[in-house]
């Protein structure tokens, strides 16, 4: 297993620490509960600067999804796994990738925009918009591969699109029933549910064969 670890860099100049602080309190205690002043207090900057860089904590919500996005999907893209030969490896890859990011606390493993999608859905089109954007795109990082895999064996009744979703609403199931733990427990928890992922996916694929 490899260490949990941040995927971006220490933050410079007062935006990127109020995204930084944004992701690190959304992780901890939720969107809704991360006021203004937490954040600027946690950036280490004036409530001015926060309004110069974003006019309400809606807009705040948006970046923050766009920055988790941007972020996350930069480390993906760079990740070994790209490299295996086998398209079916390369997906299992990804998952074992996502297992081996499962390790302390909740708020070091869960996902920003799964975390506000839940809180905003309603009441925020914006927030929500963002957030779908954020998980989707993570989706489309296994739709290539799985469409390869698809033809090669021959597997009926599904497609890329919808499995790599699916990945997806496990990974984001995961995160929630992690929520539902103590600390002690909830990265084990979580890790099970994506090992029974994989297996779902080498027996989709040998059956279909």
């Amino acid at each position: 297993m490899i260490p949990n670890q941040p995927f971006r860099e220490k933050p410079v100049g007062a935006r990127a620490k109020l995204l930084e602080a944004g992701v690190a309190l959304v992780r901890e205690q939720g969107f809704a509960a991360t006021s203004l002043d937490q954040l600027c207090q946690a950036a280490g900057v004036t409530k001015g600067a926060f309004f110069h860089h974003f006019p309400s904590k809606e807009a705040l919500g948006v970046a923050l999804a766009n920055y988790w996005s941007a972020s996350t999907s930069a480390f993906f893209a760079a990740a070994p796994f790209h490299h295996l030969d086998d398209p079916l490896e390369r997906v299992l890859g990804y998952i074992d990738l996502r297992i081996a990011l499962i390790s302390g606390p909740v708020e070091s493993f869960s996902c920003v925009a799964g975390t506000m999608v839940q809180e905003a859905f309603r009441s925020s089109d914006a927030i929500r918009k963002a957030c779908s954007a954020s998980i989707l795109g993570n989706a489309r990082i296994l739709e290539e591969d799985l469409s390869v895999v698809i033809a090669h064996c021959g597997a009926s009744g599904v497609t890329a699109e919808g499995l790599a979703r699916h990945a997806q609403t496990v990974i984001q199931g995961a995160f929630v029933l992690a929520k539902t733990q103590d600390d002690e427990h909830a990265a084990a928890l979580a890790r099970e549910e994506l090992l029974h992922l994989r297996r779902y996916f080498e027996l989709l694929f040998t059956t279909g064969k």
